[in-house]
């Protein structure tokens, strides 16, 4: 699992003139009406717990009618995740509630697969016994990622990451009061995870707040260092796989993964204020950032990319280095695991490339049958590793 923060589609804010959320999804504003969601959403009868507990949802400054907090009883049952009433309900202005371990893992559990499209093999690829740590990992990544996107001041921001921060040194201090960490403790306790990669992915948000422009390629790389990477080295852990040679494979696969959405998404950043295609690069390829906010691709922006795509490609390809270890090094599973977010990965820029590289005019998708594709194929290549011995 790499959990990508900047693609997710996000609910930001809830409109009570027509009672509805509104979702963010970079280009498209959608309009979901609350009252038919709260029809199909049965929540928990816990007294405290259950938003639909109207004494609960004034006590948490939430609005009315909002959907509740993601501890349904139901596993079929809809849910839809909005930071703005999360946060609410479990920001550092919330009211304390005691939350039981089983409840705080139902909620890391719901949150994680609301959003289903960040755990598209979960479900079969990984041992039962891994989900809910997954889920847990996911929660907290999901909550660091809306404290620094969400707000819309980034002062703010900064505010809230602290209070995250702080929130994570007390559960590795054995105090964890917040859903996220009471079930993220025992995932930390059970597997030796250290606080060093929690920590850099808020750096990276807090970065964010007052960072808007990369002047240089070495810049960029540091901050899916500490972005992207330290999911990857979370995920490894969870696999029980800690050694440099792992980690080297993680981390270059999810600096690729970084550096793919990016490329992917050079329009839609700058929508909202952000060019992450370095300083340095536009300048050697002449591409003024005036090129950038007229959604023309030039010729010279064209070469531009394509560069940038080239080397892209070489972090999603660490079979080919000799100077790591193979991918049959993993479990059956791991492999496919691993290299299904590299393809992955591959295959957006395959469609930058397919697209002659107007990114600025058009964004490149990957297809369900190009991911079914991606499947098909490393589970073939897994089992060629398996019983042949290949590297790649």
């Amino acid at each position: 699992m790499t959990v990508h923060h900047r693609a997710l589609a996000k609910p930001v804010a809830h409109d009570q003139t027509n009672n509805s959320v509104v979702f963010n999804t970079r280009h498209q504003r959608r309009q979901y009406d609350v009252t038919r969601l709260q029809s199909s959403v049965s929540l928990v009868t816990h007294p405290t717990l259950c938003f639909d507990n109207p004494q609960f949802r004034k006590s948490a400054g939430a609005p009315a009618g909002l959907v509740g907090v993601g501890l349904e009883r139901d596993r079929s049952t809809v849910w839809t995740w909005c930071f703005e009433t999360e946060l609410r309900v479990w920001g550092p202005a919330a009211p304390r509630v005691d939350v039981s371990l089983p409840e705080a893992q139902r909620y890391c559990r719901r949150l994680a697969t609301g959003h289903y499209e960040n755990f598209p093999v979960v479900s079969w690829l990984l041992p039962a016994s891994l989900h809910q740590h997954f889920y847990n990992v996911y929660a907290y990544c999901r909550w660091a990622d809306d404290l620094g996107d969400e707000t819309g001041d980034p002062a703010r921001s900064l505010e809230l990451l602290a209070w995250w921060r702080d929130q994570l040194q007390a559960c590795y201090a054995g105090q964890a009061t917040h859903p996220v960490f009471i079930a993220l403790a025992p995932t930390i306790a059970e597997f030796n995870l250290p606080i060093e990669p929690f920590e850099d992915l808020i750096s990276a948000f807090v970065q964010d707040q007052s960072l808007c422009e990369y002047e240089t390629y070495d810049q960029l790389l540091d901050y899916c260092r500490r972005s992207a990477n330290p999911v990857g080295r979370l995920v490894l852990m969870l696999f029980r796989r800690r050694g440099d040679a792992h980690f080297a494979w993680s981390d270059s696969i999810c600096t690729g993964l970084q550096l793919a959405n990016f490329w992917q998404d050079v329009s839609r950043d700058l929508e909202i204020g952000r060019i992450y295609l370095p300083r340095e690069d536009r300048e050697q390829f002449g591409v003024s950032r005036n090129d950038l906010l007229s959604r023309h691709s030039t010729p010279e922006f064209i070469e531009l990319m394509r560069f940038e795509v080239e080397r892209a490609r070489a972090f999603l390809r660490p079979w080919r280095s000799q100077s790591k270890e193979p991918l049959a090094e993993f479990s059956f599973r791991q492999q496919i695991e691993i290299e299904l977010f590299a393809r992955g990965g591959l295959a957006v820029l395959d469609r930058i490339e397919a697209v002659g590289y107007r990114v600025l005019e058009q964004r490149p998708v990957v297809s369900k049958l190009d991911f079914a594709r991606l499947i098909t194929g490393c589970i073939v290549r897994s089992l060629r590793r398996t019983w042949l011995g290949s590297r790649s």
